[in-house]
């Protein structure tokens, strides 16, 4: 059992640690969902939610495997509920917003694929959480994921409107920017380490 406070496991996984911008997981959505703000705000509360659902799926899966003696299949178990929990909000958000279903497009069904919800169950299970810290790692890293896309969101939505050089408009500006932004949030690196 890791002895963090539930503060700590939160900034770590929002701000210190950033899944997109410090460990660069989860950047197809980033880039591909990051737009329109609207937009990169619901795939932000998608992942998040899927990334709960999943963190407490991934500890009761950890139990069990634990006491069946099987932690091998802990992999396998992992990506067959993220995939089951991302079919389920898919034909919820189909159901309940067929606009957002189509704005969202491929990146929907693209949450099954994207390693950050991997990434959350594996760390929170190698990192020896307890079930509270896994539920607040995984709301902080879903937190920091929606902070990345917004702040990415707002900046590609002010850039429409900026004088852009013809060579760097487009992906290359994008990249830029993201570039920018994954600098930025080193300068939480330090962050509580002071005494």
């Amino acid at each position: 059992m890791s002895e963090q406070s539930l503060w700590s496991v939160f900034i770590n996984a929002s701000l210190i640690n950033n899944f997109v911008l410090a460990y660069f997981l989860g950047i197809c959505p980033f880039l591909g969902v990051s737009g329109k703000l609207g937009n990169a705000t619901r795939m932000g509360a998608a992942v998040t939610f899927v990334m709960l659902i999943s963190s407490v799926s991934a500890y009761g899966i950890h139990i069990l495997l634990q006491l069946a003696h099987a932690p091998y299949l802990q992999l396998i178990a992992y990506v067959v509920v993220i995939a089951a929990l991302v079919q389920l909000i898919e034909m919820f958000i189909k159901k309940i917003s067929p606009l957002l279903y189509r704005s969202l497009g491929i990146f929907l069904p693209l949450i099954t694929t994207n390693c950050a919800i991997l990434a959350v169950a594996l760390f929170q299970t190698n990192r020896s959480y307890d079930f509270f810290q896994s539920i607040v790692f995984a709301l902080g890293a879903g937190a920091g994921f929606t902070l990345a896309l917004t702040l990415m969101a707002g900046l590609r939505e002010k850039l429409e409107f900026s004088n852009v050089p013809d060579l760097a408009k487009g992906t290359a500006v994008t990249l830029m920017v993201a570039g920018i932004l994954s600098m930025t949030f080193m300068g939480f690196a330090g962050l509580g380490t002071a005494q």
